[in-house]
């Protein structure tokens, strides 16, 4: 009788209940969900068991696998289209129709998923595990979570007959997590069916909830993104025997250079979004911490303040251009004088520093003009969505609701999404996900990726009344 009435509570006292006790144990909630939060987890733990990584995955079984979903639900064949521009490839565009009397709000996740070991994780990383309250799967968070989210709140939007203001379009998209660099993904969407996706403006990944012993202490809201351009180092030699080693080595070159690459930071630069992200993160972090965050974010930012923050990487992230050596080859056989040795280094450039300064700097860092810099990839530059009272007010309102406690902060990704290629198509992107997690336990890209059970519940309901802000309207 008790377990009845549970599931007869409306939706918010569900969700200030979950906002309470955020890692409550999973399997205690699962007896009482919703038939909504039982179809959000229908989806995603069918889109989590779908392989989607580049090399082995197929995001168009992934794609079909939601149209599928959206016409059972009742949405015509119009209003469904699945894409396949590329064997194993796989985009997909859903709308609920609106009134019209504004344009259309576009909800964009990403299918394919970074590569997982079985061997490097406790569990099998394409099933979903629940366990220890948390949900485990490579794509938990990154970016099944919103995907699942969308693509079910948009049937229950039509399930409740709502009839928003606008037109809420569901875009899902191929390649985002290898940069979209042969152009199968959000680049061939807007590309060939830009009226499809057309908006007034983009909700993505890229600001989540974030939690501080057990606490919420922000919920981040994306505006920009750093630039993503990687450079390959090379050296090459004449070689030799390896019994008549000389100081010429080709190994030793580049290696010398990436010592003196690892020791150098990039000039300290600061704009609006970070200055913002400091300021309003300060109140949470001790008097040294906080202190150091208000002096960094000042006009004439202290440069020692800088130094004891930039020992936190993910801190020392928002504070300057990064460049990291993440790939290393040298050599052809152990009897031999290397003939070649490169190396590949990634880097996050800051919005608005051009990224032939940021090659010059890595020449002159290397200091050895036998180390050859070739940029190999072709950045991605766009600048940072402005955000104003029809997007911020929302989001401000419903965070009090949710997180009583938690300040909404602009954020600057230091990593980067599809919202690059959107901000360069008029299409102002914000990366707002309502997803809560640990900011001190990150295993997006890492071995065993999970994400809060309630977390997941929690991020859907928001995200649910979110859009229904967002999109006006009411039910018919």
């Amino acid at each position: 009788m008790q377990r009845r009435e549970r599931r007869r509570l409306p939706t918010i006292s569900l969700v200030c209940a979950l906002a309470s006790f955020p890692f409550a144990a999973g399997g205690a909630l699962a007896e009482d969900l919703t038939p909504q939060q039982q179809l959000a987890h229908d989806i995603y733990k069918e889109l989590l068991e779908i392989d989607t990584t580049t090399a082995t995955g197929d995001t168009n079984r992934a794609a079909q696998a939601v149209a599928a979903r959206l016409k059972a639900a009742g949405f015509p064949d119009a209003d469904v289209q699945a894409f396949s521009p590329a064997p194993r490839k796989g985009n997909l565009v859903a709308r609920l129709h609106g009134s019209g009397a504004r344009k259309p709000i576009l909800l964009v996740a990403h299918l394919d998923v970074v590569p997982a070991n079985r061997e490097d994780w406790s569990v099998d990383p394409f099933k979903l595990i629940e366990k220890d309250g948390y949900f485990y799967a490579r794509g938990s968070g990154d970016d099944k979570y919103m995907a699942a989210a969308f693509v079910s709140n948009l049937i229950r939007y039509r399930q409740e007959g709502y009839k928003p203001d606008r037109d809420i379009i569901v875009a899902l998209e191929t390649d985002e997590e290898i940069l979209d660099r042969d152009g199968l993904g959000i680049q061939w969407l807007i590309k060939n069916h830009r009226d499809l996706i057309d908006a007034e403006f983009a909700l993505n990944e890229g600001g989540g909830v974030g939690l501080k012993d057990g606490k919420a202490i922000r919920n981040s809201i994306q505006t920009s993104e750093k630039v993503s351009v990687s450079f390959q180092l090379e050296v090459r030699n004449s070689g030799g025997h390896s019994s008549v080693p000389r100081k010429d080595n080709a190994i030793y070159h580049l290696a010398d250079g990436l010592a003196r690459l690892a020791k150098f930071d990039f000039p300290l630069h600061l704009n609006s979004t970070t200055r913002a992200f400091f300021t309003r993160s300060a109140q949470f972090e001790n008097a040294q911490t906080g202190a150091d965050m208000r002096a960094v974010a000042a006009d004439k930012p202290d440069p020692e303040a800088a130094a004891r923050l930039s020992a936190n990487a993910g801190y020392n992230a928002q504070l300057r251009t990064t460049c990291v050596a993440t790939m290393l080859q040298g050599g052809h056989a152990v009897n031999a004088l290397p003939q070649l040795a490169t190396a590949q280094v990634n880097c996050r450039i800051m919005p608005g520093e051009p990224v032939d300064e940021i090659k010059a700097t890595i020449e002159r860092v290397l200091a050895d003009d036998q180390i050859k810099v070739s940029q190999i990839d072709k950045a991605v530059l766009s600048e940072p969505s402005a955000l104003n009272e029809e997007i911020i007010g929302p989001i401000e309102k419903l965070s009090r609701e949710f997180w009583p406690d938690a300040v909404v902060v602009p954020v600057m990704s230091s990593g980067a999404t599809d919202g690059s290629y959107l901000r360069n198509a008029g299409i102002p992107t914000y990366g707002h996900s309502g997803l809560a997690n640990d900011i001190n336990d990150i295993r997006a890209h890492g071995k065993d990726e999970r994400v809060p059970v309630t977390s997941f519940y929690q991020g859907n309901d928001y995200l649910y009344r979110l859009v229904k802000l967002l999109a006006g309207g009411g039910t018919k």
